[in-house]
C-alpha cells in the first residue's frame, strides 16, 4: 500500500487510479453525507479525485492516502457549501423541516469493492449513519460543525486527526463536536433499539404488503401499515403530511376513486435505499403496453408500523440501475 501511494504521488497514472478507484465508494458516502445529495455528492467525488491528481505532489506521506483524499473530500464539500449555502426550510405545519435538495442513496453502491478482510481500514456503513431520517437531521449543522461531527462520530477520527484535516486547533473541534450533538438529536426520530445493517425480514414483508396496497389501490390496508405519527415528504417538493388520518387522505386522493391515477394499475418493484426498504412505482394507463416509472418510496418501520416514507421523482431511478418502463 506504502508504496502504491508513493507511486500514484510521483505520477504513475495505474497506481493513482487503482487508488481512486479503491476509495471512490467511500468517498461518494462521504460527500453524501456531507450534502445529502446523491447527484452533488457524485460531481464532488470526481471533483476530488481531479483535484488529487492534480496536487499529487503534495502528498508527503505523514497521512494515509485514504486520509489524504478525505481531507481534500471534506475541502471540496465545504468550498461547494461555502458557494451554495442552504438551510432546511421551515415546515408550514410545524412539522420536520424539508431538505428540499434530498436525494436517497443507492444500497447497491454502499458496499466496497475490495475484500473487508484484506482491506482493514475499511468503513463499514452503518445503518443509522445513513438513513435518511440521518441525513435530514445532519442537514441543520452548520457545515463546519457537520464535517466535525461525520469525522469523529461517524468515521471514528481521533480530535487531533479531525483538526489537522480540518486546520483546526483541538479545543476548537471538540467544541465543535460538543455544540453539533444536541442539534442532531434534536431532530433526529425516537429510535427503536438496535439498528440492523440491513432491512429486516419483517421489514421486507411489510415492505411486500406496502406494494400490494399500492398495486389494489387498497387505501385500508396502507392505513393498516401506519403508524399513528407516520410522516410523508416529497422532496423536493414543500409538501408534508403527519398522521395516519392525514397521510391516509393524501392517499385516498392520489389512488382512490375519482382520483387521476385511479384507472392506472401500478407495479412496485422491491429495492434498497439508504439501508431501508423501498419501493419503485410504475403506472399504467389503461391501454398502454408498458408501466411508466412514477416514484421512489423510501420506508422506514419502527415497531412493525410505518412511521416515514419519502417520496422522490422517477429522475433518481438512473442511480438505482432501474428502467424507465417496464412490459
Amino acid at each position: 500500500m506504502e508504496s502504491e501511494s508513493v507511486a500514484a504521488a510521483h505520477g504513475d497514472e495505474a497506481a493513482f487510479a487503482g487508488l481512486a478507484e479503491r476509495y471512490r465508494w467511500e468517498l461518494r458516502v462521504h460527500c453524501y453525507r456531507m450534502l445529502g445529495s446523491f447527484d452533488e455528492a457524485e460531481d464532488l467525488v470526481q471533483e476530488t479525485l481531479l483535484r488529487a491528481w492534480r496536487y499529487r505532489g503534495s502528498f508527503q506521506g505523514r497521512s494515509t492516502f485514504r486520509a489524504w483524499l478525505y481531507r481534500i473530500a471534506t475541502n471540496v464539500c465545504l468550498d461547494f457549501l461555502d458557494r451554495h449555502p442552504r438551510q432546511p426550510a421551515a415546515d408550514a405545519s410545524g412539522g420536520p423541516a424539508e431538505v428540499g435538495w434530498l436525494q436517497p442513496f443507492p444500497d447497491r453502491l454502499l458496499e466496497p469493492m475490495a475484500d473487508r478482510e484484506t482491506e482493514p481500514e475499511t468503513v463499514v456503513v452503518a445503518r443509522e449513519t445513513i438513513e435518511l431520517a440521518f441525513l435530514v437531521a445532519i442537514q441543520h449543522l452548520p457545515a463546519r460543525q457537520r464535517a466535525v461531527l461525520i469525522l469523529r462520530d461517524v468515521l471514528g477520527w481521533s480530535a487531533a486527526e479531525t483538526g489537522e484535516l480540518l486546520g483546526m486547533s483541538v479545543a476548537a473541534v471538540k467544541s465543535a463536536l460538543q455544540r453539533a450533538r444536541p442539534v442532531l438529536r434534536a431532530h433526529l426520530p425516537q429510535r427503536g433499539s438496535g439498528q440492523a445493517m440491513v432491512p429486516t425480514t419483517q421489514e421486507q414483508e411489510l415492505l411486500r404488503r406496502f406494494m400490494t396496497a399500492h398495486e389494489r389501490a387498497d387505501i385500508a390496508a396502507f392505513a393498516e401499515l401506519l403508524s399513528a405519527d407516520v410522516r410523508l415528504s416529497m422532496p423536493p417538493l414543500p409538501y408534508s403530511f403527519v398522521g395516519r388520518a392525514e397521510v391516509a387522505a393524501f392517499a385516498e386522493k392520489a389512488l382512490g376513486p375519482g382520483s387521476a391515477l385511479h384507472r392506472r394499475q401500478w407495479r412496485g418493484v422491491p429495492v434498497a435505499a439508504n439501508r431501508q426498504p423501498a419501493m419503485a412505482g410504475y403506472i399504467r394507463r389503461p391501454g398502454e403496453p408498458s408501466y411508466q416509472a412514477q416514484v421512489l418510496n423510501v420506508v422506514r418501520f419502527e415497531h412493525g408500523r410505518i412511521t416515514e416514507i419519502t417520496a422522490f421523482g422517477p429522475d433518481v431511478f438512473d442511480a438505482f440501475g432501474l428502467p424507465a418502463t417496464l412490459s
